[in-house]
This record gives C-alpha cells, sequence and structure tokens, in this order.
C-alpha cells in the first residue's frame, strides 16, 4: 500500500476529462517542440557552420519570453485565457508549417529562419502564462501538486525521447519533416484546449500597459511566498547550474570521453523521471515549501559531490540524485506559486516564472563557465552547489512562510 502511495498519482487523469485532454494535448505538443528544437539547431548549423549562429539560434527563442513576458501576462489577465491561449497556439502552429515549408523547398537565408523562430517564441510568451493558469482551475487544490507532477513527467520525456526521434527523423525526411510534425502537434494542443470552458481571471482586471505590469511585480516583492518560490529556482539555477561545466568536467576527470559526456544529461534526465515516477510520495505531502526548500538544497548537494567525485559512475549517482531532486522542488514551487497567487495576478506571475525558467539557467551556466575560466571546473562546482545551498538556509530562515506554507488539507 505504501508503495502505491509513492506511485505518480494519475487522479487528474481520471476525474478531469477536461485536464486529460489538456494534458495528452500539451504532452503531444512538447514532443513536437523538442523535435524543433533540434531541427533549428542543425538546419542553421548546415546553413552557417557557425557556433555563432547557433549560438543566435537559441537567443531567438530565448529573447521574446524575457523581453515580452511581463507584458504578456498582462494581456493573459485582461482576457480570456482559453481564447488566448488558443490564438497563442495557432501562431506558434502557422510559423512550425512556415518553417516546414522552407525547410522542404529552401530560399529561405539563416535570418529569415531566425525570424521565424523569433516570432513562434513571442506566441510562446503569451501561451505559456495562459496555459499555466489552467490546472488551478480545472483541479482541486488537493489534486494541483499531482497534475503538475504529471505535467512535469511528459516534459521530461519529451526532452529525453523528442531529440532521438528528430534525429530519426531528420536522417529520413530533413528538417522540413520535423518542423511538419511539430505544426500537427500543435494542432492536438489547440483540441485539447478548445473544449475548455472560458477563462476569464476572477476579480479585477489588470491595469493597463505598464501600470498592469507594475501591480504584478510589486506583488511578487509584496508576497513573502511567491518571493521565496522564485528565489529558491534563481538560486538553484544561477549559483548552481552546473551544464556548460560537463565538457570540462568531462576532460579533466574521465579522459575526453564523449560518452561519457552524453551520460551526464542522461543522468540528469533518468533522476527527474524516477522522482516524476514516484512523484505522490512527496505530492501528496502537506507541506510543498519544506519539500521545495529540502530539494533545492540536496540539488545543491549533490552538485557539489560530483565535483568532487573522481569515480565516473559515482559522479553519474549524484547527477542522478541532483535531477530527482530538481523535479522535487519544481513540482513543489509550481504548487506554491499557484497556490499562492490569488486568480486575477495568476497570468504576470505565470509569465515571471516563465522567465525566471528561462533565464535562471542561462545566466547560471554563464557564471559557471566564468567561475570555471578563473579556478577550476570542479571548484566552479562546488563552489556554486554550497552558495546554492547557503542561499536556500537563508531564504529558509528569513522567509519563514515559505517553510510552513501548507495545502488546505495540510491545514484542515
Amino acid at each position: 500500500m505504501a508503495m502505491r502511495a509513492a506511485l505518480l498519482d494519475v487522479t487528474p487523469l481520471r476525474m478531469s476529462p477536461a485536464f486529460r485532454r489538456l494534458w495528452i494535448g500539451r504532452t503531444l505538443s512538447g514532443f513536437g517542440g523538442q523535435m524543433t528544437l533540434v531541427a533549428v539547431m542543425f538546419q542553421v548549423w548546415r546553413m552557417t557552420g557557425s557556433t555563432v549562429w547557433t549560438g543566435a539560434a537559441g537567443l531567438a527563442q530565448a529573447l521574446p519570453i524575457i523581453v515580452f513576458g511581463l507584458f504578456a501576462g498582462t494581456v493573459v489577465d485582461h482576457g480570456d485565457r482559453r481564447r488566448i491561449y488558443l490564438i497563442a497556439v495557432t501562431g506558434q502552429c502557422v510559423c512550425s508549417i512556415l518553417l516546414a515549408v522552407q525547410g522542404f523547398f529552401g530560399h529561405l537565408p539563416v535570418s529569415g529562419v531566425l525570424v521565424l523562430v523569433a516570432v513562434q517564441s513571442s506566441f510562446v510568451a503569451v501561451g505559456g502564462p495562459a496555459s499555466r493558469t489552467f490546472v488551478p482551475r480545472l483541479l482541486p487544490g488537493a489534486q494541483l501538486a499531482a497534475g503538475l507532477a504529471l505535467t512535469q513527467i511528459s516534459f521530461q520525456a519529451a526532452m529525453l525521447l523528442g531529440p532521438a526521434l528528430a534525429g530519426l527523423l531528420l536522417g529520413w525526411t530533413g528538417v522540413g519533416g520535423c518542423y511538419l510534425i511539430d505544426a500537427i502537434t500543435f494542432g492536438l494542443a489547440f483540441y485539447g484546449a478548445f473544449g475548455l470552458p472560458p477563462m476569464r481571471a476572477e476579480g479585477e482586471p489588470p491595469r493597463p500597459g505598464l501600470l498592469g505590469v507594475a501591480d504584478g511585480l510589486a506583488f511578487l516583492v509584496r508576497d513573502p511566498v511567491v518571493r521565496g518560490a522564485l528565489l529558491t529556482d534563481l538560486a538553484a539555477t544561477v549559483l548552481a547550474m552546473p551544464i556548460s561545466l560537463f565538457p570540462l568536467i568531462n576532460t579533466v576527470r574521465f579522459g575526453d570521453n564523449p560518452r561519457t559526456l552524453g551520460l551526464f544529461l542522461s543522468a540528469i534526465a533518468v533522476g527527474g523521471l524516477l522522482a516524476s515516477a514516484f512523484s505522490g510520495a512527496f505530492t501528496r505531502f502537506s507541506r510543498p515549501g519544506l519539500v521545495m526548500l529540502s530539494a533545492a538544497g540536496v540539488w545543491g548537494v549533490a552538485l557539489a559531490a560530483f565535483g568532487l567525485a573522481a569515480d565516473p559512475w559515482l559522479g553519474l549517482a549524484f547527477l542522478v540524485l541532483a535531477g530527482a531532486a530538481d523535479t522535487v522542488s519544481v513540482v513543489s514551487r509550481g504548487a506554491i506559486v499557484q497556490l499562492a497567487t490569488p486568480d486575477a495576478l495568476r497570468g504576470r506571475v505565470g509569465a515571471a516564472e516563465q522567465i525566471v525558467g528561462q533565464a535562471g539557467p542561462d545566466v547560471g551556466n554563464l557564471r559557471a563557465g566564468l567561475v570555471a575560466s578563473a579556478t577550476s571546473g570542479p571548484a566552479a562546482l562546488v563552489g556554486g552547489g554550497l552558495l546554492c545551498v547557503a542561499a536556500i538556509v537563508a531564504i529558509a530562515a528569513t522567509t519563514p512562510r515559505v517553510r510552513r506554507f501548507a495545502t488546505a488539507s495540510g491545514q484542515g
């Protein structure tokens, strides 16, 4: 019985047909999105042979989300979120169709490809915050963490399998086939959300323009629970993100073996999938704040231990632990943010969460690279992990409402 309780809780899929349709559509769309990420990188590299241009492709995907995110959140809070999401998904689908056309027939310069990628990412900046508001409206508070865990495991499956599927399809149909599959999956995401009821924000609509953005920022600064949750994410990513150090660690410790390098990323993904598979062990716990802080601390400790590990298999074990801790922290943080945010502000807070999730790892990888260039890869890993732990301890000590935060079932 205890083992069953620890497994992934699929109650939301059984109890809510609307959530089930939405989850299936977004899961399939996630696979398509990962295939497009690989196809864009592959196409840009083939067209230019330049790492500068492949880096520009990543920038084209990230910048619109960071630049337009908070304004998009105000738009989401002002209108029917279901309708806004459907428009955003349609825009993404059109961009994928255009990418497929140029992928099959060519004749578009690399700058044109990146413009299409940036436009598609602009629709993501709007659709992402809108979709984040759906789950708390479709599920009761007691099932929210389980719903977010289901969302997380579908994301991880797409991250793990999507690139592999893209590699197979690239050899068969070229980049056009990947873009076309992505367009089809956007159609499935549209179907998943089309049957939802209208979802206008509860409460007064936001003030227009910058005033609405300012209100959202004021809430983030004022509310200790949401502020603490987002600061926990920033502490974990900005201070301890390890990805940019993997090639250096692989060279220093493991003889520059490409198979070992590939296992680093796979180990984190495996840890995340294991945590998701047994997410019932923490999604049923009524204190998500304590779970989030503990998991973020374990993430920092595991990465510091990876920096010290001389044995490759021990190092991989620490990365599996880090991946599991990251998933626990992400799911718990999502539940806290959704439960602590008034519905009228969920679009803007969701946009801020999306920006933090996009920018935090990028800044963290840059920080790690700079520290490693001044010291060493292991020193950057150990120092970053310990800084992360210190920051988490500081957040827990200075924001007691975060560690005491409980779901309704825990408070009752």
